[in-house]
């Protein structure tokens, strides 16, 4: 896998911004690759739908046949990369649209996502429940700044990333986290908002 595709045509934008193709996509990233039926079972999705999004997504560069010549529904279908990228900032109208849709899509499947898990964050051990983050700080920066503190971010959470395609690479008890990184500028007429709160 590549370490990132990037997305600039606003099609395919708005194709990823699926929520069933983001799921499809993020499975073939962390299980390798997998067939239309196996995707199936791991999704609750219908084989016909999988196979679908499936061709949706190749036909943007997200994922490609691993075995072009399996047999229909049992080809295999792996991720082109495991990372997606589109931009943050376009003078292409339609580009900027597109891009702030896919981002809305995947702050509102974050949101779902962390919104299971803390329905059912008392299953897991004390010790995970105390490692669990959920912290928030308003700071002001200027947009250098941010742009500084996003990096130093990146390459502390990159210590970390060959785990996601190397098994090998997990120490005993790792678990899948998902970890956010968001950061975006406070309307000037919002309101003052509770900070720094944990569970």
């Amino acid at each position: 896998m590549r370490p990132h595709v990037e997305l600039t045509d606003p099609r395919a934008l708005r194709a990823y911004a699926h929520p069933t193709r983001m799921a499809l996509a993020g499975l073939l990233r962390r299980e390798g690759p997998l067939t239309a039926t196996r995707a199936a079972e791991l999704t609750g999705e219908s084989v016909a739908s999988c196979s679908y999004h499936l061709r949706v997504l190749a036909k943007y560069g997200l994922v490609e046949e691993a075995d072009p010549d399996g047999p229909g529904r049992e080809k295999p279908w792996r991720a082109t990369a495991q990372y997606t990228n589109w931009p943050g900032y376009s003078e292409d109208p339609a580009v900027a649209e597109a891009a702030d849709a896919l981002t809305l899509a995947i702050a509102e499947n974050h949101f779902a996502r962390l919104t299971r898990a803390l329905e059912s964050r008392r299953e897991l051990s004390r010790e995970w429940q105390e490692a669990e983050r959920f912290t928030d700080v308003t700071l002001y920066l200027t947009p250098q700044e941010l742009t500084d503190l996003g990096e130093r971010m990146d390459a502390l959470v990159a210590e970390y990333a060959d785990r996601g395609t190397d098994p090998s690479l997990r120490p005993e008890g790792s678990r899948r986290v998902p970890y956010l990184q968001i950061a975006y500028v406070a309307s000037e007429s919002e309101g003052k908002a509770p900070e720094g709160e944990r569970p």
